[in-house]
């Protein structure tokens, strides 16, 4: 179009065109050329480009054009968790585990409130069960199971109770036997295992059950006995498991055993095989010296003390027990309350809290608290509690509210109520409370319902039942049973 203009403009003029009149007519030619374009019309091709005018560059002084900084998307808030508990009560020695959807173990030693660890969402399913019970307990769980809603759920209820005595065993040293006896959980009454033969047996002196109920020990005869689960008959464990002792204790576990040897100052400890129930000394630390003549040993509820009365020395013993091996250390000795003579034998409360003790020839009963650090002992404050002639057996209640005594030689229990906050003891009314001749061994019902009482030379067991608000004994409305001649030792099992 340019070219066609300048000839048309230097034809109409018949001359060249100047200099000066060019640059106008290319001026005039690139303004229409730019009003065409802004119209959009006057040709069907694409417009020049015009080319991007270069920018200024940056010298070594020109700030940096700042660039702002990217915004991170904000996080999704996570869904809300919520705990899962509630509350235990009647808990009583080690063993309770608690799962919740069959997982997240969860150990309770104690009454109170309990939380499992693992949160679930608003919407997911709990369900809390038992993966094993307490030792000395059942429990059942209420509320157990649901959907966890927009709060912590915290109304789980587990509720534990001892449950009665099934069987009572009776060492009769006179006939060299054990006899066996089921056990009415409703009247407290004794009937021979039907069908069962009584066990021999050398010279049975002390009897201990395991605390799940399948075994039974002998001390001196040195025996191990399994209990029928059905019947509560016996039978002889094959093989030599226990030496030689006076007393013999089993721990709350069922893991460990701790026999007494009267003659040669000491204790021995035991493996005990979960399956057959045999003992085997530990290897290389069995045996523990203990003060000369060692009577009684008992094991306190949470199996990490051990305990040992001395007549020579008149004193109390403490050993701790190595959770792993069952090994024991010894910790303190313990002098008997007013320089009493001749310590027999030994209880401890259920919660691991006191420890009572008859003092044999001083006719006394002296209680101590246990330092639940080291297990050491300490006398209780107050006046010396008197008991009758010759106390013999001690047995603490399993609500841990009562002490009885028994006496080899006025024929009578004396009874005795426990301070919850200092462990004193006061005498119970009624007391002392009349038995058989010679009554030389006590034994109460893991339920708390009943007492036994094994007397020596009338050769039969008393039954009484026990009043629960104060303790007190009354001979229960069903007749003694007879046993074999001179019934030193009577345990029960459940």
């Amino acid at each position: 179009m340019s070219k066609s203009f300048l000839h048309r403009a230097r034809l109409a003029t018949g001359q060249p065109l100047s200099r000066r009149a060019r640059r106008m007519a290319w001026a005039w030619v690139a303004g229409a050329t730019l009003a065409l374009a802004a119209c959009g019309g006057g040709s069907d091709r694409t417009p020049p480009t015009v080319p991007a005018q270069p920018s200024e560059q940056a010298g070594p002084d020109t700030p940096a054009t700042p660039v702002p900084p990217e915004v991170p998307e904000s996080p999704t808030s996570p869904d809300p968790t919520y705990t899962v508990g509630g509350t235990a009560s009647g808990v009583l020695g080690t063993g309770l585990v608690l799962q919740n959807n069959g997982a997240d173990d969860l150990p309770v030693a104690a009454d109170g409130s309990f939380t499992f660890a693992t949160l679930l969402a608003a919407g997911a399913n709990y369900d809390v069960t038992i993966k094993s019970q307490p030792l000395s307990r059942v429990c059942s769980v209420s509320n157990a199971s649901g959907i966890v809603a927009t709060s912590a759920v915290v109304n789980v209820a587990v509720t534990c109770a001892t449950s009665p005595a099934r069987f009572a065993y009776v060492a009769n040293q006179g006939s060299n036997t054990i006899g066996a006896y089921t056990v009415d959980a409703s009247t407290g009454a004794l009937s021979p295992v039907a069908g069962a033969p009584t066990v021999s047996a050398n010279r049975p002196f002390s009897l201990a059950v395991d605390p799940r109920g399948r075994f039974v020990y002998s001390t001196i005869d040195r025996s191990t006995y399994a209990i029928d689960a059905d019947t509560g008959a016996l039978s002889p464990v094959p093989g030599v498991s226990v030496a030689s002792g006076r007393s013999l204790a089993v721990d709350p576990t069922g893991r460990f055993a701790y026999s007494l040897s009267y003659d040669d100052n000491a204790v021995t400890a035991y493996t005990i095989d979960a399956a057959t129930g045999a003992l085997r000394e530990l290897a290389g630390q069995a045996e523990v010296a203990t003060g000369p003549n060692p009577v009684a040993v008992a094991v306190e509820p949470t199996g990490r003390f051990a305990y040992v009365t001395n007549t020579y020395t008149r004193s109390i013993w403490t050993y701790a027990i190595d959770a792993t091996t069952g090994a024991l250390s010894e910790v303190a000795e313990q002098p008997v309350a007013n320089g009493g003579n001749a310590p027999n034998s030994i209880a401890i409360d259920p919660a691991g809290r006191y420890v009572y003790g008859t003092i044999l020839g001083s006719n006394t009963v002296s209680a101590y608290t246990i330092d639940a650090a080291t297990g050491a002992l300490t006398l209780v404050p107050g006046p010396v509690v008197a008991t009758v002639a010759n106390p013999f057996s001690i047995a603490v209640d399993p609500s841990g509210r009562f002490v009885y005594v028994t006496s080899s030689e006025v024929n009578s229990v004396s009874g005795y109520t426990i301070d919850a906050s200092t462990g004193a003891l006061s005498p119970m009314p009624g007391s002392p409370f009349a038995t058989g001749s010679i009554s030389l061994s006590i034994a109460v019902d893991p339920a708390g319902r009943f007492a036994y009482v094994a007397n020596m030379d009338s050769q039969e067991v008393w039954v009484y039942a026990i009043d629960a608000s104060t303790g007190a004994l009354t001979r229960a409305a069903v007749p003694p049973i007879a046993t074999g001649p001179y019934p030193y030792s009577i345990v029960l099992s459940k």
